[in-house]
């Protein structure tokens, strides 16, 4: 009997490990549940008493997909020990649950197997297992000294105020949530006591981009040193980047120094910087500067289409990602210009990137609509701050007006699934129950369908 069971345990394992997607799949949830579990102990409470299950697995689900959404207040329901647990999950979860079981062996300078390179090879997102060990060497080491700079810059300001253990311990706490994209706090209301200091300011929109552009691409940006000499995917990746930023900024500015708008009050200078943050921290980070609850309809509008769009591939960030967005748009073009092919740099963009791209939106779109119809009637709140909450959450960004801590037990659970879908991807949790197609090797007839 005990020789069945080791064998069906072996086998089940050769399964889970020889299916990279399947592998990253039960790896976050697993994550969650046993983070959910320990977070739930009277231990990590500053009132000593226990958790919500539910409240719990809540916010490990949101630290371990480095969203930022809680039901409850970060700073003032969670002592230390819990708020060091909470950055350990957000250091997974934005680095990959694969990293924590590559990274003893490596230390230890074990070989990694074919299999954890697989797995690796899907977790960074890239086509290839050429140079991965390499490139996930890079990616520890980059991480972690991007994590220590940007806690060094913010010390200078969190030192002098809290002390220099408390204020160092702010600073690597919210330098790691930043790059991360997870946008925890320990102030208690994100970064709007310092919503003019420029430091603090410029520092963590510095780490969500870093954090948020991928690390294929700052890789290919510190080798090669030039944007002509960057591939393809690396120049939409800046380029769709710049272009969010820009736009976001601009528009925010635009909406909210009206009469009545949460940067009426403001300088010009404090605007554009507050609308700078505002810009790049919906695409995934979930900090923000100003009274998310009091901007204008228009601007949670302008949020919400920044944060389906989300970071990019291979980063601490989640959503659509730009690639995605960026090949739609590319798409559109052609068609518009009725080209045979899409084109970009002088190179073609191939039919089944696309058609993926277009798989990805309808998902992910669909996703969103379903959660945000359930909740409608589920929940006693505006469609409008529903929906900002499910945007927030599918795309792993962690902006709230103010709705998460009411939600029922069943709008928390449905948050919670929408915070793991996005941090997996639709693409991986499909491929991970084996939706994969096989190839077909007959060819039907053109269909004549009419489209608009």
């Amino acid at each position: 009997m005990r020789n069945i069971r080791k064998n069906y345990l072996e086998k089940l394992s050769d399964k889970i490990t020889s299916n990279p997607p399947l592998y990253l799949t039960l790896g976050f949830a697993i994550l969650i549940i046993v983070g959910g579990c320990i977070l739930s102990l009277p231990i990590f409470t500053r009132s000593g008493k226990s958790t919500n299950l539910i409240d719990a697995i809540f916010v490990a689900a949101s630290a371990s997909c480095v969203t930022g959404l809680t039901t409850v207040n970060t700073a003032e329901h969670w002592n230390t020990c819990g708020h060091i647990l909470i950055l350990f999950l957000i250091q997974i979860g934005g680095l990959g649950v694969m990293t924590l079981a590559t990274l003893f062996p490596l230390l230890l300078r074990k070989k990694i197997g074919l299999k954890s390179r697989q797995i690796l090879k899907e977790q960074l997102n890239i086509s290839t297992l050429k140079g991965i060990m390499k490139l996930f060497r890079y990616v520890l080491v980059f991480t972690f000294l991007v994590e220590f700079f940007g806690a060094f810059l913010l010390s200078f300001r969190f030192v002098p105020i809290f002390g220099f253990v408390k204020g160092w311990w702010y600073s690597i706490f919210h330098s790691i949530s930043a790059f991360c994209n997870a946008g925890f706090d320990l102030l208690g209301d994100s970064i709007y006591p310092y919503r003019n200091d420029k430091l603090v300011n410029l520092t963590l929109m510095s780490l969500i981009v870093v954090g948020g552009l991928g690390f294929m691409v700052t890789a290919e940006i510190f080798r090669k040193r030039s944007f002509k000499k960057l591939s393809t995917h690396a120049k939409l990746v800046l380029i769709i980047s710049a272009f969010l930023i820009v736009i976001g900024t601009l528009a925010f500015y635009l909406i909210e120094r009206q009469v009545g708008g949460v940067l009426y009050q403001e300088g010009i200078k404090n605007s554009i910087m507050q609308s700078a943050f505002q810009s790049i921290s919906a695409r995934t980070a979930g900090f923000y500067s100003v009274k998310l609850n009091q901007m204008y309809d228009t601007s949670v509008l302008l949020l919400i289409v920044l944060m389906v769009i989300g970071g990019s591939p291979g980063s601490t960030a989640g959503g659509l990602k730009t690639t995605t967005f960026g090949v739609l748009v590319l798409s559109t073009i052609s068609i518009f210009k009725e080209e045979d092919e899409v084109t970009i740099f002088n190179k073609h963009i191939d039919s089944k990137t696309i058609r993926k791209a277009l798989a990805i939106i309808m998902v992910y779109m669909g996703l969103i609509f379903l959660v945000i119809f359930i909740l409608s009637l589920s929940e006693n709140f505006k469609v409008i701050d529903i929906s900002y909450e499910v945007a927030s959450a599918f795309g792993t960004v962690g902006a709230s007006r103010g709705i998460t801590e009411d939600f029922s037990n069943l709008g928390k659970i449905l948050i919670t699934i929408s915070m793991y879908l996005g941090r997996i991807g639709p693409m991986t949790m499909a491929y991970s129950i084996g939706l994969k197609s096989t190839t077909k090797y007959i060819r039907y007839p053109e269909a004549n369908i009419s489209i608009g």
